[in-house]
């Protein structure tokens, strides 16, 4: 079963340690100083924090040659902080469900054993609740509030407007079914055996924070675009 996992800091690859040491090691002793200090998660956690990463970041010209994993770590991490939300495992769960999402397919397959099971809108994924086993209705829970956070957090302009022009739910209603579907989430067996259960209840608790966070970060950072097809699909009529 694959879900979205708290684990970006844990995917950082070749290329991604290289641009860290480039940017804070001033000599080879001190890159190989800080190679080996990269190893350690907790001396990890703490050089990721570092300002002058993400300002390298958002700096650089060209193509940056790091994972999508570290580039969403960095900017979600730094967002959150900017909201006062100094949480690392949030960070790197929104970090990780960005990552995914930025493929459009992860979005429109909410079931990897249910290949047609292909949800138009949130609201289909809700009605499939009664109808589905324990454990695929923990998948949906989750997703319903992954995609919530998702398009209220990258594409806010966009919800406004279906509400404004077409009378389509708004941001709140959003809010209220992905704090929701996180809440129900976290009290499955399934939260618990995936360590789940508690960033689960965070989200929820925190999900207008963290959506206002991301729309920040969006704002400032990101060039998202015009939503693919499937973010305008989920969205209720």
């Amino acid at each position: 079963m694959k879900v979205i996992q708290p684990n970006c800091r844990e995917h950082l690859t070749g290329p991604d340690l290289d641009f860290i040491v480039s940017v804070l090691g001033s000599g080879e002793r001190e890159a190989q100083f800080l190679t080996g200090l990269l190893t350690d998660p907790d001396v990890r956690d703490q050089i990721l924090d570092n300002p002058l990463l993400v300002q390298a970041v958002l700096e650089h010209d060209g193509c940056l040659q790091i994972s999508c994993h570290l580039y969403f770590y960095l900017l979600v991490r730094h967002g959150l902080l900017q909201a006062g939300l100094d949480d690392r495992e949030l960070a790197d769960y929104v970090a990780e469900l960005l990552s995914e999402f930025s493929r459009s397919a992860r979005m429109a397959k909410p079931l990897p054993d249910d290949e047609a099971f292909s949800p138009e809108y949130l609201v289909d994924m809700l009605i499939a609740l009664a109808r589905h086993e324990t454990d695929n209705r923990f998948i949906l829970r989750a997703h319903i509030g992954n995609c919530s956070l998702f398009m209220t957090g990258l594409f806010p302009d966009r919800i406004s407007y279906r509400e404004e022009h077409r009378g389509a739910p708004g941001l709140s209603y959003y809010e209220t079914l992905g704090s929701a579907s996180f809440g129900e989430a976290s009290r499955f067996r399934l939260a618990d055996e995936y360590h789940l259960a508690s960033v689960f209840r965070r989200l929820s608790d925190r999900f207008h924070k963290v959506r206002t966070a991301l729309n920040d970060v969006t704002a400032r950072f990101l060039f998202v675009g015009t939503p693919c097809i499937n973010v305008e699909m989920l969205l209720a009529k």
